[in-house]
């Protein structure tokens, strides 16, 4: 494969996830509650995943959004009961945001929400295909995470 034919392939592949994602953020937005977005979620889903307790500033870098983007989501998902932010025991600047259990249960039900499109999915295509490129797209993460200054 030439250098330009490699060029051509990885355009397709991160424009075909990027249409990807637009559409499935779109669907997935149509299903949160009123002044939630999938940016939102994500933050829960991330403190689910990894675990909570985490700073602000930890989190936007895991996002790679800026810290004030972070506060802003943290506090609509404060208001809303779904995180707790406590004080930094050792850093009196900072806080760490903890899942609280709505917050957990926000998470089971957005994701439970999921299901018509799963269905949707399922309906039109095989499953077994699309389970078998998973560890593709985790491994193609995995790089882009380790190369973020690329």
């Amino acid at each position: 494969m030439t250098g330009k034919e490699k060029q051509k392939l990885a355009f397709r592949f991160f424009n075909e996830v990027g249409i990807i994602h637009q559409l499935g953020t779109a669907l997935f937005n149509k299903r949160l509650p009123d002044g939630l977005h999938v940016s939102h979620f994500s933050v829960l889903n991330h403190l689910v995943r990894l675990g909570d307790g985490k700073t602000p500033l930890a989190l936007a870098g895991a996002f790679q959004v800026t810290k004030g983007t972070m506060t802003h989501t943290l506090s609509a998902l404060s208001q809303r009961n779904l995180v707790r932010l406590e004080p930094h025991a050792s850093d009196g600047r900072s806080k760490l945001a903890f899942l609280t259990e709505a917050g957990r249960a926000f998470h089971r039900q957005a994701i439970e929400s999921l299901e018509p499109m799963v269905l949707m999915i399922e309906k039109n295509m095989d499953l077994d295909r699309l389970a078998g490129v998973l560890p593709v797209l985790q491994e193609i993460r995995e790089v882009l995470d380790a190369n973020r200054e690329t």
